[in-house]
């Protein structure tokens, strides 16, 4: 057996936050194809708030197959989005949106043998944050879509003033 111990390991890292759960806002949304056909929405999630505020947290796609709509309906609906009934999306329509998102490290081997190291999102990883970006003040909400009133930080994370309170 020869082995040589000073090779270098080819490895590509790209994990830029520990495991953990974020605040993440979709940064980017691109629509493709999955080898069978169907169509899947890559995202971009960044973390919105905190230590690692603007760091890349991971990665993810939503597949609208029959196999994938449960976890699409998941994800939608943690950001926000209609997910029950017959609805129109375009990945316009993503992005911005927040949830406090699960990341975790994954490695896989690409296919020239490289290990690659990335941050991914267990299948339900996401869950709903309650804030949602500001509708421009010339567009009318719609049905499909309603708009619930953004929450700010403070809103979402401290006890009302015991003078605030009507009773």
């Amino acid at each position: 057996m020869e082995i040589d111990f000073d090779a270098a390991d080819r490895v590509s890292d790209y994990v830029t936050v520990p495991a953990g759960t974020y605040l993440c806002r979709v940064a980017e949304v691109r629509p493709g194809t999955t080898r069978a056909g169907d169509e899947r929405w890559s995202l971009r999630l960044v973390v919105a708030e905190g230590p690692h505020v603007g760091k890349q947290a991971a990665w993810d796609s939503l597949v609208f197959s029959t196999r994938g709509r449960a976890r699409a309906r998941l994800v939608l609906s943690a950001l926000g989005l209609p997910a029950k009934g017959r609805v129109t999306l375009e990945p316009t329509g993503i992005e911005g949106r927040h949830a406090f998102v699960q990341v975790r490290p994954a490695e896989y081997a690409s296919p020239s043998g490289d290990l690659v190291r990335r941050n991914e999102v267990p299948y339900d990883g996401y869950r709903a944050a309650g804030l949602e970006p500001p509708a421009p003040e010339d567009a009318e909400p719609t049905a499909e879509a309603p708009q619930p009133k953004a929450r700010s930080r403070r809103e979402r994370s401290s006890p009302p003033d015991l003078d605030e309170v009507p009773f």
